[in-house]
């Protein structure tokens, strides 16, 4: 067994229930195997596979199938059970299970020591129009298969236009991905961008936007920044400018709505991870991921980076909640740097500090190298220092 400190095990052995195979669900999984193998682990996911979200846009380039690892082999490899199922969470149903230690599933009742809820934060969704996709859509077919097929479609005599709405860092890379395949493909479109902030990526250093922005007038991608996109309307959007208030139609046969996350079902946590309900900690239940906000001095960014860390800090606690010793890590972690890809050879982030902006190739090799440390720990090989 792996040497984990003030983790001093009982006799007993755990019952842990993951609810979502995400980022988190999966980093807590691959600690309980390295110091507590011998742990009873079920993961409940509605899916049939765990999909590295943040290498969507990358399907423009590879097939979907790359990124996707079914639940079903990572259960071989870690000795879990998996259950493919969604269930109805809120506050309430949580102060039930924590008191009852089970849950009930398709009439199966699921004892556990500790329950970790891991089902992130969902992404806005598509509304109902054939010329509009989401990222949902992403999940379950490869960009390149999706837009060639919606292009086929275009029956107007006219140059098709496409819109991605949003200008977040999923926004930003599907759109260079996108720009960048429809080049490779010789196909013939007009490209653009619509933002309802004055700045792009504005999470960011100024850095960002100013390269960003400065690409995007190289490669002859409108950019409407501070405009609202209201609907989609057979083969034209209906916008709404954010200082005037004033409508306005632009021809748009494709609009990709990236409008970032929802926060929905967020649960507020101790600086342990435990599940705060009315001020009340739950003991026995613990947060992670996207649905999670830990009160500490810990980054709550949507990432993959603070998922997977929020995700090996609650699996040590657990173990450690269940020790002898009963002493709890607090949530400290700050991100160590971002990088947004800007298509195959080109890339803006920082590093070490939001001041050091780097782009362009160095910043791209220093993405794969961190997106390779996941691909890593998925395999059993945990190269993480915290």
């Amino acid at each position: 067994m792996a040497f984990l400190p003030f983790y001093i095990p009982k006799q007993k052995r755990l019952r842990v229930v993951i609810v979502g195979g995400g980022y988190a669900g999966m980093a807590a999984l691959t600690v309980l195997s390295r110091y507590a193998p011998d742990t009873e682990v079920t993961v409940i996911d509605p899916n049939e596979q765990h999909i590295k979200m943040t290498h969507l846009h990358e399907t423009f380039r590879y097939p979907l199938s790359d990124l996707q690892v079914s639940f079903t082999d990572l259960s071989k490899r870690f000795g879990f059970h998996f259950i493919q199922a969604a269930l109805p969470l809120n506050e309430t149903v949580l102060q039930q299970w924590q008191a009852d230690r089970s849950l009930t599933l398709n009439e199966e009742v699921l004892h556990f020591d500790y329950l970790l809820i891991t089902t992130g934060g969902g992404n806005k969704g598509n509304e109902p129009a054939k010329a509009v996709m989401s990222l949902q859509d992403f999940m379950t077919n490869s960009g390149s298969d999706l837009l060639s097929d919606k292009l086929a479609q275009n029956k107007t005599d006219s140059e098709p236009v496409i819109s991605v709405i949003g200008g977040g860092a999923t926004g930003i890379q599907f759109l260079f991905e996108i720009k960048q395949f429809l080049h490779r493909k010789k196909i013939k479109s007009k490209l653009r961008l619509i933002h309802s902030r004055e700045r792009l990526l504005e999470q960011f250093p100024d850095g960002f936007h100013i390269y960003v922005e400065s690409r995007l007038r190289e490669l002859n991608i409108e950019f409407y920044p501070n405009t609202y996109y209201c609907k989609q309307q057979d083969n034209k959007i209906l916008l709404r400018d954010k200082k005037s208030q004033e409508e306005f139609v632009l021809p748009s046969h494709l609009t990709l709505l990236f409008l970032g996350k929802k926060q929905e079902n967020l649960y507020e946590a101790n600086a342990f991870g435990q599940v705060l309900v009315e001020q009340k900690t739950l003991e026995n239940i613990f947060v992670a991921g996207d649905c999670s906000h830990f009160n500490s001095f810990g980054s709550n960014s949507l990432s993959a980076q603070s998922a997977v860390r929020k995700g090996k800090l609650v699996a040590r606690n657990i173990l450690r909640h269940s020790s002898v010793l009963n002493f709890l890590e607090p949530y400290l972690h700050h991100e160590l740097g971002y990088v947004v890809s800007l298509g195959h050879a080109d890339a803006v982030g920082w590093l070490a500090s939001e001041g050091n902006v780097i782009t362009g190739l160095p910043a791209l090799a220093i993405k794969e190298l961190v997106e390779s440390q996941y691909d890593l720990l998925l395999m059993g090989i945990d190269t993480y220092l915290v």
